[in-house]
């Protein structure tokens, strides 16, 4: 399926007027990175359809349509998350963080935050504080996958055991995943008497999304990169951590235009600012397991009825249905457990497991949640209500089997990341990252703040904002 094909496929699922598809430019084509998975067609089409429905929604505000213009070795370039600080590239993966080999197969650890470390090395019966790379191994050599999965899952770790695809298929998780669509936007119970809200008039040089206030409570890729896109549409973006939890360098990278604030919401005090940011928010973005915010008084219909016409969006690992839809999960361990580790290596001639050349399940699912946000606001702005839009790891990957295997898939060698870098000044330091793909005819993508550490900026709207 060409990248044009898959945009009006998702064009089609949203439910948008199909003339706007005239106004999207796409070029390049697969295999732009060394993979046997269509992974540029998922990026530049992921990024197509956010970035056009962003110019649909200023164009229902009174703008006239522009067109949108998206390079296919960019948007996966992009997707591969490089970036430097003070011109030293960080290394983003923990020493124990990968696949290890187990008595009957492979196994997936991920380790970059240190409870998770802690507790995967507990399991084995290893000291966090002494244990090398070597003694994992070693003595992973004497668990079965399957039985380290669950063991791991039973205590509130991240680790996946390495499947095919046909393996997948069949457990419990693939066949819920698989009969779930892409992405759902539905509209929240006992919403219907939320009028249609009003965005502040545009002007001829804004932003499509200019005015649209969204609130980021996610942290690991996914949903920052949903945040991230939607700032360079012109929407202030607050993100939202919990001064309790910890981050990855990342942050760097993905704060790009956004505010950044601590909230705490195992206080009153936290769960008041929450409230009161809510209580003149657009979308709420959270990549919290399924159910967690409830418990806080944040879930869907909790924030419907504190905020009328909120659009709502909600990120998990292996969708919100199936005996999996709490477990805790990150691309890399999606991609091992649903099967596309083995299917690559197969396709590579490799005796190991192989991941795909970037974290494509990550990078183009945050581009679904915008594409899929911004959406919801159009229905929102025209019909009233409030919305839930609902999106997951696994169903990104699920769609990106179904766009097909790139024949010679491996015989590209990866392109040069140097042309679509970009530098400037963060809180972190000097930061070089990749400039956005999605271009726009009159209102050029951009970042108005620069990324700044959580907790700079005060839990609340700035008046200019």
């Amino acid at each position: 399926m060409s990248a044009t094909d898959t945009l009006s496929t998702l064009w089609k699922l949203a439910k948008l007027p199909a003339d706007s598809l005239q106004h999207a430019d796409l070029t390049g084509a697969d295999p732009v990175l060394p993979s046997s998975f269509a992974v540029g067609t998922a990026a530049q089409a992921s990024v197509a359809a956010a970035a056009l429905a962003a110019v649909e929604l200023g164009h229902v505000r009174g703008q006239p349509h522009q067109q949108v213009s998206v390079d296919m070795t960019h948007a996966a370039l992009e997707c591969s998350g490089w970036f430097s600080l003070n011109a030293v590239t960080p290394n983003v993966w923990d020493k124990f963080s990968g696949l290890y080999r187990c008595a009957d197969g492979w196994v997936r650890i991920h380790a970059n935050f240190a409870h998770h470390r802690a507790g995967a090395l507990r399991l084995l019966g290893l000291s966090a504080d002494t244990a090398q790379r070597a003694d994992a191994e070693r003595t992973l050599l004497s668990w079965q996958a399957l039985d380290f999965e669950q063991a791991a899952a039973d205590a509130g770790l991240v680790v996946a055991a390495c499947r095919s695809f046909p393996e997948w298929d069949a457990h419990p998780q693939g066949q819920a995943v698989a009969a779930l669509p892409l992405f759902t936007i539905e509209r929240i119970a006992n919403t219907h008497e939320a009028e249609p809200r009003t965005l502040p008039p545009l002007h001829d040089d804004d932003r499509p999304l200019t005015g649209l206030r969204v609130l980021d409570l996610t942290r690991i890729l996914a949903g920052p990169v949903c945040g991230r896109m939607l700032a360079a549409y012109g929407a202030d973006v607050m993100l939202i951590n919990s001064p309790n939890l910890p981050n990855i360098e990342s942050i760097a990278d993905t704060s790009r235009g956004k505010l950044s604030a601590h909230v705490d919401l195992q206080t009153s005090a936290g769960r008041d600012a929450l409230k009161k940011l809510l209580a003149t928010s657009h979308v709420f973005v959270q990549g919290y397991r399924p159910g967690a915010l409830a418990e806080h008084g944040f879930g869907p219909e909790e924030a419907a009825r504190l905020h009328p016409g909120i659009v709502y969006v909600s990120l998990c690992a292996y969708g919100d249905t199936g005996p999996w839809r709490t477990r805790r999960g990150f691309d890399s361990l999606v991609q091992t457990a649903t099967g596309f580790n083995l299917a690559e290596a197969e396709s590579a001639n490799s005796a190991e497991p192989k991941a795909l050349p970037m974290q494509i399940l990550d990078y183009a699912t945050g581009h679904l949640m915008a594409f899929a946000a911004t959406t919801a606001w159009r229905r929102q702005a025209l019909e009233g209500g409030s919305w839930h839009v609902k999106v997951s790891l696994a169903q990104t990957g699920h769609w990106l089997r179904s766009l097909g295997r790139v024949a010679n898939g491996f015989s590209v060698e990866r392109p040069k990341v140097t042309p679509y870098i970009e530098t400037a000044a963060s809180g972190f330091g000097e930061l070089a990252a990749m400039a956005h793909c999605a271009k726009f005819s009159r209102t050029p993508t951009r970042w108005a703040r620069p990324s700044m550490p959580p907790g700079t900026h005060a839990p609340e709207w700035p008046s200019s904002a």
